[in-house]
């Protein structure tokens, strides 16, 4: 396993992570649950990424009860949460950035996963009804508290990432470190180009999700549509909408295609090609059966096969690199 720094922080996470998204408490068993995160550290992942809008907190409950089962010592692994959406509640005290909500979703989460602090807690999406301020003071708050020790941002602007940093100097306070947005070869714009300031002005780490872009960059869509994959799962229908155009299909059976060349695979080369940008800090996985997993905790052998020839390959096949403002 490689570990990078996250960010301008000092502490290193493992350049592959696993999450839980969708899985955990929803499409697979707590065995095979606990079957991944196990597989996962001893391969040396030790980020474990999470929500309390995964499965309503159940996700939060099955990692708690794995995490505390296996004994792990508690220096030897990140585990994360995230508050916005709520754990189900629709009450508008149960959602959003406020400080109420943000105190209380953490407390939730700690007792959830049965952990005394979070490492890394992330605002899942902004929240224009909350001043910035608030949100921020509330954070720093939870960290002089030792509740979370690191908190961030998930598909946040650069602009709002740069407005919690500009609070947090002005009040000496402590801003976000890490942001976790999606990155794939077909959604590349926000980490390549909008964030590219961010990097060296605030030391901004990165926690990537949907390297596989919801499993189109495997060749299981290539000549039909199988049955007990994320994108059949019921109220999903708009995100396989999207992700399975004609033209992208198209793309990935030529990406596949330079997989096989390459003596890979297409979710090892998908993954290795996310690793390959030294802006992301680690790359989250998903998985619904150890043999998924198995296959991508090997992407980072295939890295040092990306060289120049292969990266250009690479985006005359893609046609889709963003090119950053001239001004």
């Amino acid at each position: 396993m490689e570990y990078r720094k996250l960010g301008k922080s000092g502490v290193h996470i493992s350049a592959l992570s696993l999450g839980s998204w969708l899985t955990f408490g929803k499409q697979i068993t707590d065995e095979t649950a606990e079957q991944l995160m196990h597989l996962a550290y001893d391969r040396g992942v030790n980020f474990f990424d999470n929500a309390e809008i995964y499965a309503k907190g159940q996700s939060e409950v099955v990692m708690g009860r794995i995490l505390k089962r296996a004994g792990w010592e508690r220096s030897s692994y990140l585990v994360s949460s995230k508050v916005y959406f709520g754990d189900g509640g629709d009450r508008p005290t149960q959602k959003g950035l406020s400080r109420k909500h943000v105190v209380e979703a953490c407390h939730a989460s700690l007792k959830r996963l049965q952990v005394e602090y979070i490492d890394l807690y992330f605002c899942h999406r902004p929240d224009r009804h909350t001043p910035i301020e608030e949100t921020v003071w509330t954070m720093n708050i939870l960290i002089q508290q030792g509740k979370i020790l690191y908190w961030g941002t998930s598909e946040w602007s650069a602009q709002e990432i740069m407005e919690a940093h500009m609070v947090a100097r002005q009040h000496h306070l402590i801003g976000p470190v890490m942001e976790q947005p999606q990155y794939n070869m077909f959604h590349r714009a926000r980490v390549e180009v909008e964030y590219r300031r961010l990097y060296q002005a605030v030391g901004l780490g990165t926690t990537i999700w949907s390297p596989l872009a919801s499993g189109v960059l495997t060749n299981k869509y290539i000549d039909q549509f199988p049955e007990g994959t994320r994108l059949s799962m019921e109220g999903l229908e708009w995100l396989r909408d999207l992700a399975l155009t004609p033209e992208r299909l198209e793309k990935v059976r030529q990406l596949n295609d330079l997989a096989v060349q390459l003596c890979t695979t297409l979710p090892r080369l998908a993954i290795a090609w996310c690793l390959k940008n030294p802006n992301v800090s680690s790359v989250i996985l998903g998985a619904s059966r150890v043999e998924q997993l198995q296959e991508t905790l090997d992407a980072l052998d295939v890295v040092p096969l990306l060289n120049d020839e292969v990266c250009t390959r690479i985006e005359q096949i893609l046609q889709n690199k963003p090119e950053a403002p001239s001004f």
